[in-house]
């Protein structure tokens, strides 16, 4: 079955062949033009190899069409995007998802991460994400695998102790009130969300209400290094791995960032939250 990643390595690599022939270039000779064997040729118009930016650049002065460059970048990001299906990952569960998040989180120093209406996963009590999980099962018909799911949540968060390490985090106040879960255990999440913000590895800012933001926070995503960015939708997750896509996500978070409370601010800000709970 051609997946979406590889039809449009595809299309990207018939774009290439249709500006080749067009400038009446053989592939031998464009290949002696631009110092690469012949097989690569073949590979990028069949498919079988992604272009990096660079081999696009070289590619449209090759055939003297370097006014097709932005739309051959183009391409190229649609490729490098990865549409994660959640009815082929949750399938069996949430605990494989779970797994997944450990092993990025392993992998990377700094997580940067926009949160509009919940707790972020790495901050979460084994209650709220129990909750969440429960919640999602019943809304996808998926199999119930919500202990071994949480489990993995709570071992991801061992990171947050890993020195080097880093998160930075962005919230929305809005995410302080919307409760999917009992008062009591969303006031456990508050208390521990509370305690968080002192936490040496991590830095964590308040969206409050009401703030001037100089861009709106139409969605959550999280920031992997420089090399990752995850997006998740209803239907599936996006994950980005393009170098445009990466810095606009990251643009986007810092124009945030410019708005958030942080330290003193930002625990009064969850402590009022917390305080709304108890006058329920």
């Amino acid at each position: 079955m051609t997946t979406d990643f590889q039809s449009s390595r595809e299309a990207l690599g018939a774009r290439l062949r249709e500006l080749r022939t067009e400038a009446g270039v053989e592939g031998k000779d464009l290949a002696a033009r631009l110092g690469w064997q012949p097989s690569k040729i073949s590979r990028l118009q069949n498919g079988k190899q992604t272009a990096t930016a660079a081999d696009i650049t070289a590619w449209v002065q090759g055939v003297g069409r370097p006014d097709a460059e932005a739309e051959l970048q183009g391409l190229r990001s649609g490729v490098e995007m990865k549409h994660r299906s959640w009815k082929r990952q949750l399938s069996g569960g949430h605990r494989g998802r779970q797994e997944v998040a450990i092993k990025e989180t392993q992998a990377t120093q700094m997580i940067r991460g926009l949160e509009v209406s919940r707790i972020p996963g790495l901050f979460q009590t084994p209650e709220y994400a129990r909750a969440i999980f429960d919640a999602n099962a019943e809304f996808r018909g998926i199999p119930s695998t919500t202990e071994a799911a949480v489990a993995a949540r709570v071992r991801r968060q061992e990171e947050l102790y890993e020195p080097g390490k880093r998160f930075r985090f962005l919230v929305c106040e809005a995410a302080l009130y919307h409760r999917s879960c009992a008062a009591d255990v969303m006031a456990d999440q508050l208390d521990r969300l509370y305690n968080i913000v002192g936490l040496r590895s991590v830095e964590l800012g308040i969206l409050p209400f009401g703030v001037q933001l100089r861009r709106t926070a139409p969605h959550a995503y999280w920031i992997y290094d420089q090399r990752l960015v995850i997006v998740e939708t209803i239907s599936e997750e996006l994950w980005l791995t393009g170098q445009d896509d990466v810095q606009l996500y990251e643009r986007a978070w810092d124009w945030l960032d410019g708005s958030a409370e942080y330290g003193a601010t930002a625990r009064r800000l969850i402590g009022r939250a917390r305080a709304s709970l108890d006058l329920a």
